[in-house]
């Protein structure tokens, strides 16, 4: 087995926002790779974030994003379940953190099933047709369609695009960090996305 050293440790708290503890733990049982402790990591992030999905976030921060032009201007809500945790630098710095990747990305909702069903059934749409005009044949289209869908949600969809900083993980992967590291259900609310001369 690998020794875990405090560059390994400091790197992996880096990555993920995890506790030193935390880090070491999930590093040893990568056997000391730092790619497997990530995920390890992660999938505690999912553990607590499931563990804890009954309590009721009424704590928080609405954290405003105004993009150096002065035309571009994002507000987030980002709900905790403590006042405690809503005060903590690391979650300040997430709040805004999602507000600058709102600004850049200007998703159309923060979930999934807050997709306005109108939207989801003109890109439905649009995919089959352009399925039919390439020729495919009826059988694949729904496969074609499906695959395409997905594509839209990872654009779309502000939980499943990935991180402006750091493409490797998700806006989903970030909260989840988040939710391992403070151990309270985190929840993204929701977002105002203003735009000079936009409609």
């Amino acid at each position: 087995m690998a020794e875990i050293t405090m560059e390994m440790i400091k790197e992996l708290r880096a990555r993920t926002a995890a506790g030193f503890m935390d880090c070491k733990k999930a590093l040893e049982e990568a056997g000391g790779d730092l790619e497997k402790a990530v995920d390890i990591l992660r999938k505690r992030g999912l553990a607590i974030a499931a563990k804890r999905a009954g309590k009721t976030t009424s704590e928080g921060i609405v954290s405003a994003y105004i993009h150096a032009n002065g035309k571009i201007g994002v507000l987030v809500e980002v709900n905790c379940e403590t006042d405690f945790v809503a005060r903590t630098e690391e979650f300040k710095e997430f709040a805004h953190n999602v507000a600058m990747q709102i600004a850049a990305t200007n998703p159309i909702a923060v979930r999934r099933e807050d997709v306005p069903p109108e939207v989801l059934e003109r890109e439905r749409k649009l995919y089959e047709e352009q399925a039919r005009e390439s020729g495919k044949p009826e059988n694949v289209i729904e496969k074609i369609v499906q695959g395409k869908l997905e594509k839209f949600y990872q654009e779309a969809v502000l939980l499943e695009q990935p991180y402006i900083k750091n493409p490797d993980l998700t806006i989903q992967d970030l909260l989840n960090e988040l939710i391992a590291k403070t151990g309270e259900k985190i929840v993204i609310r929701r977002f105002a996305r203003f735009q000079v001369g936009e409609e």
